[in-house]
């Protein structure tokens, strides 16, 4: 992965480490404060319904998100791509994991039609998520942000998501530190 920020550097590259995640309605049960003897209860629906997410985090503490109904496809990611190209002035280093959606002919596809010149793709070594900073992102928005929230459904679970994703946005300290956590050097 050094050689590959190296490379980046180099070459004027922003880099952007890439993960999705899913979100349920099922709260994230975190500990929390009560009165003594008032143990707090949650009610909550007990159902699959998610929604799908998608970021990419810069040592710098940018984040790009995008959040669908349904679950991520080859496609999709292509949209993210394009998302990150809109704001993302000049070339790209993506390091994200090796998911299929991200070895797909389609991705292949998008590359070999011009996209290479300004996105270069590498992936993290196999079953070490910890060293995808943007695995830090998703457990500050579900341990921190969404802690102990119950929803009624998907669509205020998503007002919720958009509202905290904002506020962590405006959280750079919060952002670079998963990117410069010990063990990681970006």
């Amino acid at each position: 992965m050094a050689c590959a920020q190296k490379k980046a550097e180099e070459e004027g590259r922003t880099i952007v480490f890439v993960d999705e995640s899913g979100f349920y309605l099922l709260p994230s049960v975190v500990r929390t404060f009560a009165p003594q003897g008032q143990t707090p209860v949650l009610r909550e629906q007990l159902t699959n319904d998610h929604l799908s997410a998608i970021s990419g985090v810069t040592p710098e503490g940018k984040l790009y998100m995008q959040v669908q109904g349904s679950s991520f496809r080859s496609a999709d990611v292509l949209r993210f791509l394009g998302h990150l190209r809109r704001h993302i002035h000049g070339k790209a280093l993506l390091l994200w994991d090796g998911a299929p959606i991200h070895r797909s002919r389609v991705i292949k596809e998008y590359l070999s039609n011009g996209a290479a010149r300004w996105l270069r793709l590498e992936r993290l070594p196999a079953y070490a998520p910890e060293l995808n900073p943007d695995e830090g992102v998703w457990g500050y928005l579900k341990r921190v942000e969404l802690k102990n929230l119950c929803c009624r459904d998907l669509r205020q679970l998503g007002e919720e998501l958009r509202r905290a994703k904002e506020r962590l946005r405006h959280k750079k300290e919060v952002l670079r530190g998963c990117c410069h956590r010990p063990g990681l050097a970006v």
